[in-house]
């Protein structure tokens, strides 16, 4: 096999793509590179149809390798395990951009597998892969409807980049990947600074535009690969028994289509099911041996069912017109012992957010190819079968979960960041049960977020809210819906999730099902979900907008103090010694940084106080002309030695005892004795301090013991 290479520059950097050297019993390979980032990814296809299956087979899984950055693994094994949520969240994205442009009825198995070789960490190796993906089934024997090309976009200082650097990214105020076809756009991932809908959609064409480059590099891949056209040819379909279902089910589908709540329709649905089955079954008996068939024909007519009736009467499935947002309710404060909580309910979707407050050592400890890091806001997503109805085992968190947990995050940090949270000391785990779904639980957990966290008192800057577009496009009929069903998720041609404050954006995710969406269609989705945005900001306003004066008893009180850096060995002491046992005495939280920055947390107060009260004893210097009440520790034959606070004293001479001349030191004072002392004087080299009792005698000892 011949080597094949091709270079493109775009965004100022050189991509180059290889296939022919590496995984040459893949049906489909590419290496691409850019500067001293590399990914090699591979398309495999079965060849033959997965048997009993109505969905297309089709995997995808993207591989950091340690080795890429020059790192070991953590951890005991000192291997790859599990992949991280940043892996599955780049799985997903090629994925939701390749699913779609394959065609209905292609049940094959297919597999991409992407491995970052080489990671220079400064090139981000996702939309390498992603391009990658498609350039590898481009060049593998399958129907695949591409290419297509993904490229992030990012704002920087009003100036729009493609592929902006790891470093660049930090500072943009959007930050997109975009899946991109020849014609249209079929998939959007990332997030913005409150930005508004004409910019993203100017950021969103700008990506479009580039990515051009990129998919006619593949184009010329293929023609020196000279790869074969795959034509599919969709299974054969008896239009006699199509057109008998359609005819009995007409009726059953319209009744069971009239009932506006989820689970009666659900219910009335599978009875609809049932009743033309075995309508069919009584007219011609031999028909039971294809009620699979029958089955596919029913789902086929509830799909254009459905379909046909919101572009032809205007109405949804719940009675809706297309930009109505359904009925919100929204509880805050529901849960007693927890930090901050709300329960949004919008339609029959509704989720419980709660707010956990802790401290730094809470954070969670990152490590990957960036190096290692620490996050101080999380925000969890869990989807439990009761949401739905169903009865299935609890697992670990899936792809989806993680996703949509991602995205709210997003959706959430994007505002958090504006309120530096390198000042806030508390680590923040934001965590949403999903009660009931249907349709965008993801959003409803944007929603819940910013209450919950207004709730536990988080000096959170403005409230961000959430909401999933729909489409239905049926040849010139074009419906964009607002706040989508389970149903019209299902059914339609596009679930396009935006998420914002009422300034602007803050999170956007598209996922599509037909080859992509032109300029109109995603203008009108954009404004459309800027009004119910702004619907839903204002039904959260009504409940809770500016964030609660006073924390939760029970969340944790970190108070922050600071010392000089020469102090912090003082109060951490040999090994750790005196910490351990300021915590032991005091059973609080304790942290302290390199800048002398200590965080003291508990929820009790009390504690709070006297561990600062410890430490301050411990780095308070000794000042010239200021009286201390202090504790005698030893009696010499010339003085005595008194500490005038923890782990500083000084000497009193026996001179400067009384006002009186005295025989002995013990004549007066006894070890363990409280005596006000003023400091006369502290030499400058030793740091010994030289005390006077006798300067101090008419002073009031009460005064100093408070």
């Amino acid at each position: 096999m011949a080597i094949i290479k091709k270079s493109i520059e775009i965004g100022g950097k050189t991509i180059t793509f290889e296939t022919g050297r590496m995984a040459k019993q893949a049906q489909g390979s590419i290496l691409v590179r850019c500067e001293d980032t590399m990914v090699l990814v591979t398309a495999c296809v079965s060849g033959k149809t997965r048997e009993g299956v109505d969905f297309f087979p089709l995997t995808v899984d993207y591989l950091e390798k340690m080795y890429a950055a020059g790192k070991i693994p953590g951890g005991f094994f000192k291997r790859e395990g599990r992949p991280r949520d940043e892996e599955i969240l780049i799985s997903r994205l090629i994925d939701r951009s390749i699913r779609p442009l394959f065609p209905d009825g292609y049940y094959q198995d297919v597999q991409i597998i992407a491995n970052v070789l080489s990671s220079d960490q400064v090139e981000e190796p996702d939309v390498l892969a992603l391009t990658a993906a498609s350039a590898a089934l481009f060049l593998a024997p399958s129907p695949f409807m591409g290419p297509i090309a993904g490229v992030r976009v990012g704002r920087l200082n009003g100036t729009l980049l493609i592929n902006p650097s790891v470093a660049e990214r930090r500072d943009c105020d959007i930050d997109m990947v975009v899946s991109c076809s020849e014609e249209a756009i079929v998939m959007v991932e990332g997030g913005a600074d409150e930005v508004d809908e004409k910019d993203m959609i100017e950021a969103l064409f700008f990506a479009h535009q580039e990515a051009q480059k990129l998919i006619a590099l593949q184009h010329e891949l293929r023609a020196l690969n000279r790869t074969p056209v795959v034509e599919f040819i969709p299974p054969a379909v008896d239009e006699t028994l199509k057109a008998r279902v359609f005819l009995v089910a007409q009726k059953e589908l319209t009744l069971a289509y009239q009932q506006k709540e989820k689970l009666a329709r659900y219910e009335a649905l599978s009875q609809a099911k049932k009743n033309i089955t075995e309508t069919l079954h009584k007219e011609d008996p031999s028909l039971k041996e294809r009620t699979k068939e029958i089955h596919q024909f029913i789902e086929l007519l509830k799909y254009q069912f459905v379909r046909e009736q919101i572009v032809t009467t205007g109405r949804r499935i719940d009675g809706r017109d297309f930009t109505t947002v359904r009925p919100i309710t929204i509880e805050a404060g529901l849960l007693p012992r927890v930090h901050g909580s709300a329960l949004f309910t919008r339609g029959e979707t509704q989720a419980l957010v709660t707010t956990t407050m802790g401290t730094k050592q809470d954070e969670q400890k990152i490590d990957n190819l960036l190096g290692s890091s620490a996050k101080q806001f999380m925000l969890q997503y869990n989807f439990p079968p009761f949401s739905v109805g169903e009865v299935k085992p609890l697992r670990s968190p899936g792809r989806r979960e993680v996703g949509h947990g991602a995205l709210a995050e997003r959706a959430i940090t994007r505002v958090w960041n504006r309120c530096k949270p390198e000042d806030y000391p508390y680590t923040l785990r934001l965590v949403s049960d999903i009660l009931e779904s249907n349709g965008s639980s993801s959003m409803a957990t944007v929603c819940g977020s910013s209450l919950a966290l207004m709730d536990a008192g988080v000096p959170f800057a403005t409230p961000v809210a959430g909401v999933a577009m729909g489409l239905i496009k049926e040849q010139a009929h074009i419906a964009v819906l607002s706040d989508i069903l389970g149903d019209e998720d299902h059914l339609g041609d596009m679930d396009f999730k935006v998420a914002g404050t009422t300034r602007g954006i803050t999170a956007i995710q598209m996922d599509i099902k037909i080859t992509g969406l032109d300029r109109a269609i995603i203008t009108q989705a954009l404004h459309q979900a800027k009004e119910a945005r702004q619907h839903i900001l204002g039904e959260m306003a009504k409940v809770i907008n500016t964030p609660r004066q006073e924390m939760s008893p029970y969340a944790p009180r970190i108070v922050t103090i600071h010392i000089k850096q020469e102090q912090i060995k003082d109060v951490i002491g040999p090994g750790g010694k005196i910490i351990k046992d300021i915590i032991a005495r005091t059973n609080v939280q304790i942290d302290i940084t390199d800048d002398g920055k200590i965080n003291i947390a508990s929820s009790d107060s009390h504690a709070v106080e006297h561990a600062i009260s410890i430490i301050q004893d411990i780095t308070r210097t000794a000042e010239i002309g200021h009286i201390y009440l202090g504790k005698v520790q030893k009696i010499v034959e010339f003085g005595a030695f008194i500490e005038i606070f923890s782990g500083t004293e000084g000497l009193c001479h026996i001179s400067e005892i009384s006002d009186k001349r005295i025989r002995a030191v013990d004549d007066v004072l006894q070890e363990g004795d409280e005596v006000l002392v003023k400091v006369l004087d502290i030499d400058p080299k030793s740091g010994k301090i030289r005390l006077s009792r006798r300067e101090v005698l008419n002073e009031d000892i009460e005064k100093y013991r408070k």
